[in-house]
């Protein structure tokens, strides 16, 4: 059996157009383009437990469901997204803001 590198991890390895982002910020959104359905999943997983009666909303406990559900199509979905992608959620659902918590960073 070969042995593996850290560099074979996922995106870890080299990138499509050529060069490794180099903030968070950046890697959040080549993420992001590359994987435009992991908001829309988001959005209707916080709209359910709203629905269901929840009164607060963990986006890392959202973050494990979807890998749950989509344990192939996830690979890269990275804990440090919480925070980028529940400031998008609360940029399009401003009514949202008590349920979805914002760490500072």
């Amino acid at each position: 059996m070969p042995v593996r590198t850290q560099q074979d991890l996922p995106g870890l390895g080299p990138l499509a157009y050529g060069r490794k982002p180099s903030t968070l910020a950046e890697q959040f959104a080549d993420f992001d383009r590359e994987h435009p359905g992991v908001y829309a999943a988001l959005e209707r997983l916080v709209s359910q437990r709203l629905a269901s009666g929840a009164r607060w909303v963990g986006m890392k406990a959202l973050f494990e469901t979807l890998r749950w559900r989509h344990p192939y199509g996830m690979k890269g979905l990275n804990n440090n997204y919480t925070a980028f992608y529940a400031g998008q959620l609360l940029a399009a659902h401003p009514e949202w803001t008590p349920v979805i918590e914002l760490r500072r960073r």
